[in-house]
């Protein structure tokens, strides 16, 4: 074989490797960054429809962003951009006219809600996350992971919270096309496919349904319509609210736990610690599930609907007391069951206070934590290397709960390890660089929802 055609048969079998890969914030990636992923922000045109496009490392030295935009500010007096009406990035004059607009048209948009946060620099993250979300969300109301490859997909989780982030800063149309993108995608069961393609169309590569996309849907939900009632319409979402409650109260076994199923780690229950058990990353967004669509059913009256949900919550609620407390709430509800961030899910903002939970939540935290300062998704999960949507959990988690300190030690360190565009990346290595691609919806979400819970209290579905 010659050495050229070597070097083709590495890169296409590079090319399918990565494209492979599952984006989730527990997926596996090659030790060597493959060069197209490792773009540090997107670059957009401020109009709708939305078009963006990758900045590239290169492209990015000694670039920033105008402020308040997706635009890119290049040495020399340059500007990169998408002009309005076209898909494809140009290279302009700042002072060309088209910049303007842009910069304007996103402005107006980060105006019409709040940018949460104490400092200018927290404003300034929250700002490029919110606009990150918006880049990443399609008019049809598909808010994808990241732009790259194996991450352009939604997933139904990854889409729940890109919706609460958007409610809780008043960008509630936002939020409501991805809220009823999640209610037309629905499975007649009630459930969701593990991913969507952008156009709508589900996925069919053979993983099987996961359960918390139950919990976090109606969690969503119920966040939208307790910040906007008309946006989260329930005369419009009424039928997916009660296909997907009804579900999960149907899914509780005899012991009242649902059945295993896999979660936000992305990996079959058969290896887990426990494979006939279900993890607590599937069974707290279940409880909260429950416990959102109880609320939605009390504010419409529907009192049957309501009682047979909250039964079905308690039992869960009792449930996962039962089989997980007594081991310190780990991942598998098993002695010396290795800890995970689903801890945060058991507290503020999806469930209520729990003196134990707060203080599991705290020091799984400390166990989890790398000595960058960001953490690991569980124990024993392997490289050095932090990922952000977990490390956003926590801060989430402390800012909900009002510990203000931890929240602020969790937020500065995501805030201080962004992209050199200022986007949040996937992950960060052990030098503090970017590890993955960028900019990751799930983080920016929460970033944006902790943020805002460190100004007001966020609602908590309560039973």
């Amino acid at each position: 074989m010659s050495s050229q055609r070597a070097r083709t048969v590495r890169r296409v079998t590079l090319l399918l490797l990565v494209a492979a890969l599952t984006a989730t914030c527990a997926a596996s990636l090659p030790d060597s960054d493959p060069p197209a992923w490792r773009s540090p922000g997107l670059i957009g045109n401020g109009g709708w429809p939305f078009a963006r496009a990758a900045v590239s490392p290169e492209e990015a030295a000694g670039a920033s962003y105008i402020p308040g935009s997706s635009v890119l500010a290049l040495p020399g007096g340059k500007a990169r951009l998408i002009p309005f009406g076209l898909t494809e990035p140009e290279t302009v004059r700042r002072d060309d006219p088209r910049v303007a607009e842009a910069v304007r048209a996103d402005r107006a948009w980060l105006a019409s809600g709040t940018v949460p946060g104490a400092t200018p620099a927290d404003r300034d993250a929250a700002g490029r996350a919110l606009l990150d979300l918006r880049m990443l969300t399609e008019p049809n109301g598909a808010s994808t992971a990241s732009w790259y490859g194996s991450w352009n997909y939604m997933w139904p989780r990854d889409g729940a919270f890109a919706a609460a982030a958007f409610a809780v800063t008043g960008h509630r149309a936002d939020a409501q096309r991805v809220v009823y993108f999640l209610a037309r995608a629905q499975a007649g069961n009630g459930l969701w496919a593990a991913r969507y393609r952008p156009d709508g169309t589900a996925v069919t590569d053979g993983r099987e349904a996961q359960l918390d996309s139950l919990g976090w849907v109606l969690w969503a939900t119920w966040f939208l319509h307790r910040q906007d009632p008309q946006a989260a319409n329930m005369t419009t979402l009424w039928p997916m609210v009660r296909q997907a409650a009804d579900r999960a109260a149907a899914s509780l076994r005899a012991d009242g736990l649902p059945p295993p199923s896999s979660d936000y780690w992305e990996r079959p229950a058969s290896r887990e610690q426990a494979p006939h058990a279900p993890t607590l990353g599937v069974c707290a967004p279940i409880l909260a599930g429950l416990r959102a669509a109880t609320s939605l059913a009390v504010d419409r009256g529907d009192s049957d609907e309501a009682q047979r949900w909250d039964r079905a919550a308690d039992r869960l609620a009792h449930a996962i007391t039962r089989r997980f407390a007594p081991y310190g709430y780990p991942r598998s509800p098993v002695p010396r069951g290795l800890l995970d961030s689903s801890i945060t899910f058991l507290a503020p903002p999806f469930s209520a206070a729990s003196p134990d939970v707060l203080a599991s939540v705290s020091r799984i935290g400390a166990r989890l934590r790398l000595p960058s300062g960001g953490v690991v998704p569980g124990e024993r999960y392997g490289a050095d290397v932090a990922w952000t949507p977990e490390t956003g959990l926590f801060a989430l988690s402390a800012a909900a709960s009002g510990d203000t300190a931890a929240a602020r030690g969790w937020l500065d360190w995501l805030i201080g390890h962004r992209t050199s565009l200022g986007s949040f990346p996937e992950k960060v290595d052990a030098r503090g660089n970017q590890a993955g691609v960028a900019p990751l919806g799930w983080t920016s979400a929460l970033v944006v929802l902790a943020l805002a819970a460190e100004r007001l209290p966020l609602p908590v579905p309560s039973g």
